[in-house]
């Protein structure tokens, strides 16, 4: 009898235990009907065993302490904080509905995991205080570089495509909308960059149509065209990509401008007509002769279409440049007259005939009277053209009206469609030495010969053979 009392009497302690640890256990499960279960966080904040008034008041808290950074593209940060927009709490959704959730009952299996939950928290904020806020701020202050679009960049040997680059500039009106998106979402960050607040280049690396432009321009730098000068000229790649760009629509434009500067440079280098020229007269000595109408003179206008003809077709070329209609000398080498010419050395008062480097002819002459309605010019020209017993005749005299001489020659040779010539002079008793200074002696421009060495010269003369006169 002892014996089962004693073991009664444990049963009723452990029962009693039992029932200690059941309602402990229940009342912790009741408490948790009205609290959040251990290791419980919404939106981030620990709300273990708090109740949705507790919950709904730190995360209220937390809106009054509520600063959001900025991330811009230099890599600065600023700040936006809740106080600066008069940022407000309104409401949290679904706490409630959190709470009432939870698996109470089974409480002890919150000490094992934990529960995660996101409720939309309804936030107000004073819109001018978010106007002015963002109009302070140093991404819309600071210097706004715009950004750049991809183009097409010559590296030498081709173009190739040069990527787009990202400036500093804000679209002012994104940049307030994603601001306000974030605040309203309560972001503690804003990546200025990512959410693609700042302005975009128009077009990107990607973009067919810097594509299209850059295959187009290397077309046009296949072309190549070459001219045979002293050197030789090349007109290629490394020449046309300095003609060549797009515009803001990656349209490729040929730079009229940019070419014809380079066919006036190529003409002030290779055109002789009127320079100055420093040789040697056929008496060995040394000279300059300076004017006159002989020489290389490059059609520009001409060349230029076919040059822009040549970039267009993707043409390879070797050809003389167009010239002037008489704009053709005998060679490009220094002196451009060659090696067959007239020599009238004004100095000397005495004239040669070269031909294919030897002298075939010479003699004394007389020139015009050095005062300056007859001086005979000095310049490279060329004979215009022969004629057999003409008269030569002055200008008119306005006494008279009539021409103020009329002479009549047996050989003409135009120098100079204003009458200036070579021809016979009977009427002079000598030549050379400083006759011409001499008034009536002195010619009215023209070179006198003697009867016999104008006829000898006549004869051999051709049309377009060059003639320098010179001092």
């Amino acid at each position: 009898m002892e014996k089962t009392g004693k073991f009664r009497k444990i049963l009723y302690i452990a029962a009693g235990c039992l029932a200690a640890l059941v309602l402990v256990y229940l009342g912790i499960a009741f408490y948790f009907r009205s609290h959040y279960l251990f290791h419980t966080e919404i939106n981030g904040h620990d709300v273990s065993g708090k109740t949705v008034q507790q919950a709904e008041q730190m995360l209220k808290d937390a809106v009054g302490q509520f600063e959001m950074e900025l991330i811009e593209v230099d890599g600065s940060r600023e700040n936006i904080a809740g106080a600066d927009i008069g940022l407000k709490y309104e409401s949290a959704e679904n706490l409630e509905k959190n709470l009432s959730g939870q698996k109470y009952i089974l409480w002890p299996e919150a000490f094992f995991r934990n529960n995660t939950d996101e409720v939309k928290i309804e936030v107000s904020y004073d819109a001018d205080m978010l106007t002015e806020k963002v109009n302070s701020l140093h991404a819309v202050t600071g210097e706004q570089t715009p950004p750049v679009s991809a183009y097409p960049k010559f590296d030498g040997e081709q173009y190739v495509i040069e990527p787009e680059q990202y400036g500093t500039a804000v679209q002012r009106d994104v940049l307030e909308e994603k601001i306000a998106s974030a605040i309203e979402n309560l972001q503690d960050s804003l990546d200025l960059e990512a959410e693609k607040c700042y302005a975009e280049p128009p077009y990107t690396a990607a973009s067919a149509e810097v594509q299209a432009a850059c295959d187009q321009m290397n077309q046009y730098c296949k072309a190549k065209i070459i001219y045979p000068m002293t050197e030789e000229v090349v007109v290629d790649a490394s020449v046309i990509s300095g003609w060549l760009s797009v515009d803001d629509k990656m349209q490729v434009t040929i730079s009229e401008d940019a070419v014809r500067q380079w066919l006036e440079e190529f003409g002030d280098k290779y055109d002789t007509t009127g320079t100055t020229r420093t040789f040697t007269t056929p008496a060995g000595r040394e000279t300059t002769v300076n004017g006159g109408t002989y020489g290389w003179s490059i059609n520009e206008i001409a060349e230029y279409d076919v040059i822009v003809d040549a970039i267009k077709n993707g043409k390879m070329l070797e050809r003389e440049p167009e010239y002037y209609i008489g704009g053709t000398a005998a060679s490009h080498a220094m002196p451009d007259w060659g090696n067959t010419y007239v020599d009238v050395d004004l100095s000397a008062q005495h004239m040669w005939y070269v031909v294919d480097g030897s002298i075939a002819l010479e003699t004394d002459v007389v020139t015009g009277q050095p005062i300056p309605e007859r001086i005979t010019p000095e310049g490279t020209y060329s004979i215009l053209e022969k004629g057999r017993n003409q008269v030569l005749t002055g200008a008119t005299d306005p006494a008279t009206g009539e021409p103020s001489y009329r002479t009549p020659v047996s050989y003409w040779m135009r120098v100079t469609w204003s009458g200036i010539g070579l021809h016979d002079a009977t009427w002079q008793s000598a030549f050379g030495g400083t006759l011409n200074q001499t008034p009536g002696i002195g010619s009215h421009g023209c070179i006198n010969m003697p009867l016999d060495q104008a006829a000898a010269l006549y004869d051999m003369l051709e049309v377009g053979t060059p003639v320098v006169i010179h001092y």
